[in-house]
């Protein structure tokens, strides 16, 4: 799992994790794959620590108890090579979409970005990539029991639709675009409660005057400009905006917050054109739990857990995510957060995206865990879509990444920099936007149920 990513570690970890529970009690398997599963969430979560510390053994908890839920549903018969991959794939979907929405960080298709399945989510997305990583290492637990069968079943199937993957349709190139992103730098470990926002816009702007021109686009991270009272519409920063268009002679996307009251705000992504007028905005959907929003709030500001970090909550957007660029047409935008949901890079390119923008704020963590994550979760968005994902954040890590997976550039942390890159603007549906997740989750609840059918011999 990044920030560390040795990608054959999984599906060995997996094999061992099988062989272990392989031929023990029901009790002793859930026990055991809660373990496994804190094993696995515990290091690769430690950034939530940073967003809420009572939440993350918590939230660990929670995940882990997933696993084992799904260990219940193994057993002793002849078809555990079938039912476990199935049976933990089913978990991880669960873990996609609950509790609040959802929470798909660290999860198995993100450790193979850099592996020979990775195409495996072109043709079915990260459900698909999980069922093929729990396979391979059903494939490593077979041999070692010397079980050739299930071992060449799936062997079989892995290579045939690795194949697949490789050839399935990722979309066609119409044109393409000059795109530069924009990094200010500067510590993290911020918090917009308690740092200066003018700080950060002042370096995002020291920053942006070394673009060399001629482009088609420049990108500015999250909320770099925080809009205190109005709007940004009406704001001085607005003018200073346009004004840098004016003179690149290129539109702008630049990433803000409005208060809407002091209860609310809203987190968006803007246009801007070197006239001053916004034909495009997107406003997030998909809100962070506990950081842009507090769950429960009444019950937790009445508890020590730190609940005045988040002291107004973000209104979700509304609409198809993305948003209208003169000269370039429709551009995906999922912001921060959303990049680790499929249904947000599905919405994008269903809509019209030629190209998808992740605007992303990871100052307020420290570290590399979730940051590098993010990268391999744009890596993942990327084959899944068939998409070039344009990653910036204004403390790092920012990067270009094209429709195989591969990162073209990326930044160091904390520097001030200036990213450019000529990015495709493609057209047309992989199979996995086509597709969508359900059809892969009803595939591993068939299988479930196969491999836990008797079937008697005449």
């Amino acid at each position: 799992m990044p920030p560390w990513g040795f990608w054959p570690l999984a599906p060995i970890g997996v094999a061992l994790h099988l062989l272990v529970i392989r031929e023990v009690s029901r009790r002793a398997r859930g026990w055991g794959s809660f373990a496994f599963g804190f094993g696995w969430f515990g290091p690769t979560c430690g950034w939530m620590f940073q967003l809420t510390a009572p939440g993350f053994p918590i939230a660990i908890a929670i995940f882990s108890s997933y696993l084992a839920l799904a260990a219940a549903y193994l057993g002793g018969g002849k078809r555990w090579w079938l039912v476990y991959p199935a049976a933990f794939t089913i978990a991880e979907g669960i873990r996609f979409c609950f509790p609040f929405g959802g929470v798909p960080v660290a999860s198995l298709a993100i450790s193979q970005v850099a592996g020979p399945l990775a195409g495996l989510a072109r043709i079915g997305g990260p459900l698909l990539l999980s069922l093929g990583t729990f396979g391979a290492g059903a494939v490593l637990a077979s041999l070692a029991q010397r079980r050739v069968w299930p071992a060449a079943g799936w062997l079989a199937v892995l290579v045939a639709t690795a194949a697949l993957g490789a050839v399935a349709p990722n979309g066609t190139a119409t044109g393409t675009s000059r795109v530069a992103l924009v990094q200010g730098g500067g510590p993290q470990g911020t918090r917009a409660v308690s740092d200066d926002p003018e700080v950060v816009y002042q370096r995002h702007l020291d920053a942006d005057a070394t673009i060399v021109g001629p482009v088609d686009l420049v990108v500015w991270p999250e909320n770099v400009i925080v809009a205190r009272t109005g709007s940004f519409a009406n704001s001085s920063m607005r003018d200073d905006i346009a004004r840098r268009a004016s003179q690149l002679n290129a539109p702008y996307a630049v990433g803000i917050t409005e208060d809407l009251d002091d209860k609310t705000f809203i987190n968006g992504q803007v246009v801007v054109q070197p006239d001053g007028t916004m034909p495009g905005r997107y406003d997030k959907v998909r809100r962070v739990p506990f950081g842009e929003y507090m769950p429960f709030r009444s019950v937790l500001e009445a508890l020590p857990v730190g609940a005045e970090q988040v002291p107004r909550d973000a209104k979700a957007g509304v609409g198809p995510a993305v948003m209208d660029v003169p000269g370039i047409g429709k551009v995906g935008v999922v912001i921060s957060w959303e990049v680790f949901f499929a249904g947000r890079t599905r919405d994008a390119t269903r809509n019209g995206g030629t190209f998808i923008v992740n605007p992303t704020n990871g100052a307020s963590y420290v570290g590399t865990i979730l940051q590098s994550q993010q990268v391999a979760s744009s890596r993942l968005r990327a084959i899944e879509t068939g998409r070039w994902i344009v990653q910036v954040s204004p403390t790092g890590f920012s990067a270009f990444v094209d429709p195989d997976g591969n990162v073209l550039q990326r930044t160091a942390q904390i520097e001030a920099t200036v990213l450019t890159e000529t990015v495709e603007r493609r057209t047309g549906l992989t199979w996995a936007n086509r597709i969508g997740d359900i059809p892969w989750m009803v595939l591993c609840v068939a299988l479930v149920g196969l491999a836990r059918t008797p079937f008697k011999r005449r």
